[in-house]
C-alpha cells in the first residue's frame, strides 16, 4: 500500500506491508538472487496453451507422486523441534510426497515411518564400522544390542581413562569417534552395500547422493544403481566446490538415459524446481520448512506451470530455458513499485 494513501489513518491495525517496502529500498532497489547458478537460467513462457487441466504429477521409481518435489535428508531435527523428524514426516505423508530420513536423524526409522503413513520413504545412509560388523546380523532379525556395555568398548573407555557413568559425554564422544571414523570408501563397497540393501529390502531402489562429476555418474551407472542425486550436500563439504546445478546438465547428457537423475542443492522456489527439471533432473529435493512452506512451494509450482504455459512436468525441457554462460554475474534484480 502507498504510504501516502489517505485510508492509512483509518486502519485499525498498523500498515505492516510498509515494512516490506522499507526493506526493499535498503537492498539496492531490489534483492540479490541467492544463487548465480540459478540466476543465469531464465524461463521462456509459452502463450495460448490450454493449461486449464495442467498436471504437476510425475513418476519416481514406478510410483506416482503429486509433484516432482520431495524432502531432502536433514539431520538432528530435535535441534529445532522437540519431536524431531516426526512432524515433518507427518506433513509429508499428508501431502503424499517422498521423504528422505537422515542417518543422523533424532527419531527411529520405525517411528518416522509410522508418522509418514503412506508416502514414499527413503533413508540417507553412511557406511561405517557397525555396518561391516555387528549390525549385519540385525538386518536378518538376529542380534543383541550391548551399546556402551560391550566388553571391548569398555576396555577402550578404560584405556582412555573414561568412566561412562560419571562421564557420559566423553563416553559418547569416544563412541562417535569409533563409529564415524571418516575413512575413505571405494566403489567396491558401494556394490557391497547395494547388494545387501537389495537383499534385505526385497529389491527396493538404491541411489547415490552427492554425485557432482560426469566420471562418478558413469561409474554409478556401471555398478547399476537405480538413481543418483546430483548434490553438494548443502555446500558444506568442499569449500569452493562447483555448483550442483552447473554439474547437472553435463551429468544428464552423459547418463540421463541410463539412470534416474535427481537434484538437491540450493532450491528455494518453484522456479528453481522448474529450472532443475528443464536441465534434465527427474525429481528435486528441498530442505525447506514444513506444512505452510511446502504447500506454498507446491502452490507456486502449480501457478508457474499455468502462467508459463506448460501442461505437465514431462513438457519441461531445455527449450524452456534461456541460459547465460557459467560466469554469469551475480547482479541485483531491480524493480519499480
Amino acid at each position: 500500500m502507498d504510504p501516502k494513501n489517505s485510508n492509512r489513518e483509518s486502519r485499525s491495525t498498523p500498515q505492516y506491508a510498509l515494512y516490506q517496502r522499507e526493506n526493499f529500498w535498503k537492498n539496492y532497489g531490489g534483492e540479490y538472487y541467492a544463487s548465480s547458478s540459478f540466476y543465469r537460467h531464465r524461463i521462456i513462457s509459452r502463450m495460448l496453451v490450454d493449461t486449464n487441466a495442467h498436471d504437476t504429477t510425475t513418476t519416481l521409481f514406478g510410483r506416482r507422486v503429486p509433484a516432482p518435489i520431495g524432502f531432502a535428508p536433514v539431520s538432528i531435527n530435535k535441534i529445532y523441534h522437540p519431536l524431531g523428524e516426526l512432524p515433518v514426516a507427518k506433513v509429508v505423508g499428508e501431502l503424499g510426497l517422498p521423504y528422505c530420513l537422515s542417518t543422523a536423524g533424532s527419531q527411529s526409522i520405525e517411528d518416522v515411518g509410522r508418522a509418514n503413513d503412506g508416502a514414499a520413504k527413503g533413508e540417507e545412509g553412511w557406511r561405517h564400522d557397525d555396518v561391516a560388523t555387528s549390525n549385519y546380523a540385525f538386518y536378518h532379525g538376529t542380534g543383541a544390542d550391548l551399546g556402551l556395555s560391550d566388553p571391548v568398548f569398555q576396555q577402550r573407555l578404560q584405556d582412555h581413562g573414561i568412566n561412562p557413568t560419571t562421564q557420559p559425554n566423553e563416553a559418547g564422544a569416544l563412541w562417535t569417534d569409533n563409529v564415524w571414523h571418516s575413512r575413505a570408501h571405494t566403489w567396491e563397497k558401494v556394490q557391497w552395500v547395494m547388494d545387501l540393501w537389495k537383499e534385505i529390502s526385497g529389491g527396493k531402489p538404491f541411489c547415490l547422493k552427492g554425485i557432482q562429476s560426469v566420471d562418478d555418474a558413469r561409474k554409478a551407472v556401471e555398478v547399476v544403481v537405480d538413481g543418483i542425486v546430483v548434490s553438494n550436500h548443502a555446500g558444506r563439504q568442499v569449500d569452493g566446490a562447483i555448483a550442483s546445478l552447473g554439474a547437472l546438465k553435463s551429468i544428464v547428457d552423459a547418463v540421463g538415459d541410463k539412470t534416474s537423475i535427481m537434484f538437491d542443492s540450493g532450491v528455494r522456489s518453484a522456479s528453481d524446481v522448474f529450472k532443475a527439471l528443464a536441465l534434465g533432473a527427474k525429481f528435486v529435493f528441498v530442505e525447506v520448512g514444513v506444512r505452510h512452506v511446502m504447500k506454498s512451494l507446491l502452490a507456486e509450482f502449480d501457478i508457474l506451470l499455468n502462467a508459463a504455459g506448460y501442461k505437465n512436468v514431462s513438457g519441461i525441457d531445455r527449450t524452456a530455458l534461456e541460459s547465460g554462460p557459467k560466469d554469469y554475474p551475480l547482479l541485483p534484480v531491480t524493480a519499480k513499485l
